[in-house]
C-alpha cells in the first residue's frame, strides 16, 4: 500500500511539474529558447518556405498563480515548430486575444501579486519575449472592466480592445484564422 501511495505521488508530480512532464525528444528553439518545446516530426505534407501564417489564439483560462499560461506557451510552440520546419519567422503573425479570468495574466506584478497571494506573474517574461518577435497581446475591455483592470495595470505593449469579440472580428477582417487549441 505504501509503494502504491509513493507511485501516485510521483505520478502527480510528473503531471503537475513541467520539469518532470517535459517529454523526451522535445526541445525549445530556434526562436524561443525558454518556451515552446516541440518535437521533430517527419511529415507527409512539408511546409513551403513561402507559407504565410496569420493566427489568432484565444485565451480565457487563467494560469495557475505563478505559472506560465499554457495558451501563451502554445503560441511560442507554434512559432518554434514552424520556423524549425522551414517557415521564416517573418512569415508568422500571431495575435493573442485574452478575456475572462486570463485577463490577470496580462497585468503588471503589483496588481498580479495582489490578486494572487503575492505570486509572481509567470507569464510576464514569455509575453515580453513573444512581443519582441511581433506577437500582439490584446485584452478584452469587457473582461478588464469586470476584473477592475485598467490600461495602467497592463504589461508593456498589451493593447486594450472594446471586447474579445471585437478583437477577433477585426483580426478576421485582417486575414487571421482562429487557432482552435
Amino acid at each position: 500500500m505504501k509503494l502504491y501511495k509513493v507511485t501516485l505521488l510521483v505520478s502527480a508530480l510528473a503531471i503537475s511539474n513541467p520539469a518532470f512532464a517535459q517529454l523526451e525528444g522535445f526541445k525549445t528553439g530556434p526562436v524561443f529558447e525558454d518556451y515552446g518545446p516541440t518535437a521533430a516530426v517527419q511529415t507527409d505534407a512539408p511546409l513551403s518556405k513561402d507559407m504565410q501564417f496569420s493566427i489568432a489564439f484565444d485565451v480565457v483560462k487563467k494560469a495557475e498563480a505563478g505559472k506560465l499560461n499554457r495558451t501563451i506557451e502554445s503560441a511560442a510552440r507554434f512559432i518554434n515548430m514552424h520556423v524549425t520546419a522551414g517557415v521564416p519567422a517573418e512569415n508568422i503573425k500571431i495575435a493573442i486575444v485574452v478575456h475572462g479570468g486570463a485577463a490577470l495574466d496580462l497585468t503588471k506584478q503589483q496588481l498580479y501579486g495582489t490578486r494572487n497571494d503575492g505570486a509572481t506573474n509567470g507569464s510576464a517574461d514569455a509575453i515580453a519575449q513573444l512581443q519582441k518577435h511581433g506577437v500582439e497581446f490584446r485584452l478584452c475591455g469587457q473582461s478588464a472592466a469586470a476584473h477592475k483592470i485598467t490600461n495602467a495595470d497592463l504589461l508593456p505593449g498589451v493593447k486594450m480592445d472594446l471586447s474579445a469579440m471585437t478583437a477577433h472580428a477585426l483580426l478576421q477582417q485582417q486575414g487571421y484564422t482562429l487557432n482552435p487549441f
